[in-house]
């Protein structure tokens, strides 16, 4: 595959490698929000994701409006995971668009949601959440996605739609079928969504290189993991995802991998990971400059 063209539009070489150290799932409960804002100051993330259906979504925004600067895109929410902590859509409470459960919730797996939500609806939600930030004073930097529900056929136009209408990159990489084949299409689906995104980038659409992430299944030794994940980043652009969260009772009602994103946390805050960054020639960066690329190209 040919180098990623945003390495040149951002000043960078073909060989360099580029890494957003991105913080998902902010505001789905309060533990989220004091990591979050740990990280942030001491450098260990780049960029983080609000969950804006979630009951904690409005500190994480009043952080974001305190902090002016912060890289917080919208973690596009179709899903509420867990068995007792739960939430709704934004935009309705009307079972007939396939959104909620029997509960009046979101459908706890993508293949709940994809099988049943209509793409009209999604659109809807999809749009009011990032209405919803913006309203609250967030300068959102992008557009990604919660458990990878919109990388479905009939949901990717609606995600390119609201990213595009509110002028934010979205978190989607290039054209390799594998890629797609990881995230849970079918090989033909993934074919011609890799053409797709091969189009995209023609259009001048900022595309990513890779999507990586910490484990949320081993606690342990992850100052190691995280090492050996961030040598082996190619040339280009990484989307790099961790689940931080403070230590909390709430965290842990809430969260059978709680060990897990108290690790990440940790494991980014230490200095020793932030060394090793700049040691291997690493260079972070956020969201912020992606959208940066799209309002020159909307001013040509």
């Amino acid at each position: 595959m040919k180098p990623n063209p945003l390495l040149k539009k951002l000043g960078y070489s073909e060989t360099d490698r580029l890494v957003i150290l991105h913080a998902d799932d902010v505001g789905m409960c309060q533990a989220t929000i004091p990591a979050f804002a740990d990280l942030w100051e001491s450098g260990g993330i780049s960029s983080g994701a609000l969950m804006m259906p979630c009951p904690w979504a409005r500190a994480a925004a009043d952080y974001c409006r305190a902090h002016p600067g912060v890289d917080m895109g919208v973690h596009a929410t179709l899903n509420a995971e867990w068995e007792t902590y739960r939430w709704g859509a934004l935009s309705t409470v009307d079972p007939a668009t396939g959104l909620l459960d029997e509960d009046g919730f979101m459908w706890q797996s993508p293949p709940q949601t994809q099988d049943n939500a209509d793409p009209e609806a999604v659109l809807t939600e999809l749009q009011a959440q990032v209405r919803r930030a913006l309203a609250w004073g967030v300068e959102v930097t992008h557009l990604d996605t919660h458990m990878g529900t919109v990388a479905h056929p009939k949901f990717i136009p609606a995600y390119l739609q609201t990213a595009a209408a509110a002028g934010l990159p979205v978190m989607i990489p290039r054209g390799d079928p594998q890629i797609f084949v990881q995230m849970g299409l079918d090989s033909e689906s993934a074919a011609a969504f890799a053409a797709f995104t091969t189009q995209l980038e023609e259009q001048g659409l900022p595309l990513l290189d890779k999507i990586e992430f910490m484990p949320l299944d081993r606690p342990e030794g992850q100052v190691e993991v995280a090492k050996q994940k961030l040598e082996a980043l190619p040339a280009g652009v990484t989307h790099f995802i961790l689940h931080p969260a403070a230590d909390t009772p709430e965290l842990r009602a809430i969260c059978p991998d709680w060990p897990s994103r108290v690790a990440n946390y940790r494991t980014f805050l230490n200095p020793e990971i932030r060394a090793f960054i700049k040691n291997r020639g690493i260079q972070v960066i956020g969201y912020r400059h992606l959208k940066r690329l799209i309002e020159e190209d909307d001013h040509r």
